[in-house]
């Protein structure tokens, strides 16, 4: 799903993101993480002001507060903002990314949202720079979900449950790649995987993979 709207940020907040680092978890209670929810480093703030800094790509890098973005934000779903808290102290379970996305001069800002309990992915967005605000021009609130860049594409991980899975073994998986054609986000690619059932010494198989382009 595809979402616009314009974002107004008072002040740019330095906020070191993550819940923890994770690569692309096949079977692991949530798509593209590995471990449950553990550190976030408490937010900070810069100088309002502050110029932004430079990606290793050369693509100006200006770092947001994620939470402040997305309560500020009318296309964020209210059980989403109304779920968004710290997991403990002042630690939220929100991971960010910052990459060239949009091909706009300054780096996109992918925001996933994950539950505390077991860092599932409840929500991830797109933020497109736009002067001193930011557009949502991506959403997708339909959990499990997570969103990462790729080489200047958007692949959003999305798990798939039967009605007897349990949490931590999914019947399969979607990851979908999204290329902005200049005004949105349109799917490129899809690839499906389909789990097996078997379970041999708690290790699972590898799974059986069908592409659709």
């Amino acid at each position: 799903m595809v979402s616009a709207g314009t974002i107004v940020l008072v002040g740019i907040g330095v906020f070191a993101v993550g819940c923890a680092t994770g690569g692309t978890g096949l079977r692991d209670g949530g798509p593209a993480r590995s471990d449950t929810v553990a550190r976030t480093a408490p937010s900070g703030s810069a100088p309002e002001g502050s110029p932004a800094t430079a990606s290793p790509s050369g693509t100006p890098l200006k770092k947001v507060d994620p939470v402040r973005l997305l309560m500020s934000d009318p296309k964020v779903g209210a059980d989403v903002k109304r779920d968004l808290k710290p997991c403990t102290g002042k630690e939220y379970p929100v991971d960010v990314s910052y990459g060239k996305v949009t091909g706009g001069p300054v780096a996109d800002v992918v925001v996933n949202v994950l539950s505390c309990a077991d860092a599932l992915g409840r929500g991830t967005y797109v933020y497109r720079a736009d002067g001193a605000s930011y557009e949502n021009v991506f959403a997708d609130e339909q959990p499990p979900v997570y969103a990462e860049i790729d080489r200047g594409d958007l692949v959003v991980t999305k798990q798939v449950y039967g009605k007897s899975d349990t949490l931590a073994y999914p019947s399969g998986e979607d990851v979908i790649t999204y290329r902005w054609d200049g005004e949105r986000f349109t799917e490129q690619d899809r690839v499906h995987s389909e789990y097996s059932n078997v379970v041999d010494g708690g290790v699972q198989p590898a799974p059986a993979t069908s592409q659709k382009n």
